[in-house]
C-alpha cells in the first residue's frame, strides 16, 4: 500500500483510544484520536483522512451520524463501526446507507481490526485510482472529440492486423500533427 495514510479514531473512552492505537503501533499511519464526536468532524473539515474508525455510542452525537457527516463531507473516506451495543438492524441500515464501510463489535479481535482497516485503506487505494483512471479517459475523450471536430473522421481509424492505425497518404502529416498538438 501507498502511504502514508491518515486514521482517525473516535470514542468518547481514553483507554478504547489507546488500545486502538496500540494494535496500529506498527502501522505505517498517522494516526489521530478523538474523544469527542464534534471535535473530530472539526479536524475533518480542514484535514483530510483516509479511515475513521469510530464507536457508536457516544455523547453529544452518534457514530453513525457522525459517519454520515463525514460522508458528506469527505465522501471518500472510508468509514469503519466500532461499537458494544451490536444492533443488527442499526448495522445493517448503516451499511446500506452507505455510512459505513466495515462493522466490528466490542470487544474486538485485534487481526480482525487490522484487517478492516488494510482492507479499507486498500479500499481507499482503488477508488482513488478508479477516480484517476476515469478522469483520464474523459480526457483522452475530450482530445479525441477535438481532433474529430478539426479532422472529420479522423477517429474512424483503420487498423491493421498488429493494431497500428493505417492513414491515407495525404493524412498523415496533418493528422499527425495534430495529435502532437492536442496530447500536449
Amino acid at each position: 500500500m501507498k502511504g502514508p495514510f491518515t486514521v482517525i479514531i473516535v470514542d468518547d473512552e481514553a483507554p478504547i483510544r489507546k488500545a486502538l492505537k496500540r494494535v496500529l503501533k506498527y502501522e505505517p499511519y498517522n494516526v489521530i484520536d478523538f474523544g469527542d464526536p464534534l471535535e473530530a468532524l472539526d479536524y475533518i473539515k480542514d484535514n483530510p483522512a483516509h479511515l475513521v474508525i469510530s464507536d457508536h455510542t457516544m455523547p453529544g452525537m452518534l457514530g453513525i451520524d457522525l459517519m454520515r457527516k463525514i460522508r458528506l463531507l469527505r465522501p471518500n473516506t472510508v468509514r469503519v463501526m466500532l461499537t458494544g451495543n451490536a444492533n443488527l438492524d442499526m448495522a445493517m441500515q448503516a451499511i446500506n446507507d452507505g455510512a459505513i464501510y466495515r462493522f466490528l463489535t466490542k470487544p474486538w479481535d485485534n487481526n480482525d481490526l487490522l484487517l478492516a482497516v488494510r482492507l479499507g485503506l486498500g479500499h481507499y487505494e482503488t477508488e482513488s485510482e478508479n477516480r484517476r483512471l476515469l478522469a483520464l479517459v474523459k480526457k483522452h475523450q475530450a482530445v479525441l472529440d477535438e481532433l474529430e471536430r478539426k479532422q472529420p473522421g479522423v477517429t474512424g481509424l483503420i487498423k491493421n492486423a498488429e493494431g497500428a492505425i493505417v492513414l491515407g497518404e495525404n493524412d498523415n502529416e496533418e493528422a499527425l500533427a495534430e495529435l502532437e498538438k492536442l496530447g500536449q
